[in-house]
């Protein structure tokens, strides 16, 4: 059984062209609800995986969705979306059972991954007893927090 990956991606580019991979996004929905299986849209091939589970996206947020992956995010694929398209995105990933969690953007034709590693995830620690996080004395009661600031703080530094 894979363990699933949670997927957020926004694209950007001219109002026509959003619509279009709206319309992309609705027809991959439709198609996993008829046939329950992942999908990937027609000009991509079907070897190398990166099929999408579960779409969905908010009333109003044209350009935006959520769905999952097996195991890792599907920046590959997405990546061919913007470039058939010829529009930029931030992908935002999360499996936390394998300590995933990063951002890819792609912008003028540059992909950039930024990821948290090994040594980031052992910058907090988990309380049992208290089922909190600890992270720079601080507690928090969950570790969304303390990740979006260790990946933020990643991304500035990498930053020119």
């Amino acid at each position: 059984m894979a363990n699933w990956c949670s997927n957020t991606v926004v694209f950007e580019g001219k109002p026509e062209t959003i619509t279009a991979i709206q319309e992309l996004f609705q027809s991959m929905k439709e198609k996993e609800e008829k046939t329950e299986e992942g999908q990937l849209p027609e000009f991509i091939s079907k070897n190398n995986g990166g099929y999408f589970f579960n779409i969905y996206w908010n009333e109003g947020d044209e350009g935006q969705f959520q769905y999952e992956t097996k195991w890792s995010p599907n920046i590959e694929v997405i990546q061919k979306i913007a470039e058939h398209y010829e529009v930029n995105f931030t992908q935002d990933y999360e499996e936390m059972g394998n300590l995933i969690y990063g951002r890819a953007t792609f912008y003028d034709k540059l992909l950039t991954d930024i990821y948290l590693e090994d040594e980031d995830f052992e910058q907090y620690g988990f309380d049992e007893e208290t089922d909190t996080y600890h992270f720079e004395g601080e507690i928090y009661e969950s570790d969304y927090e303390i990740l979006e600031t260790l990946l933020e703080r990643k991304i500035k530094n990498q930053q020119p």
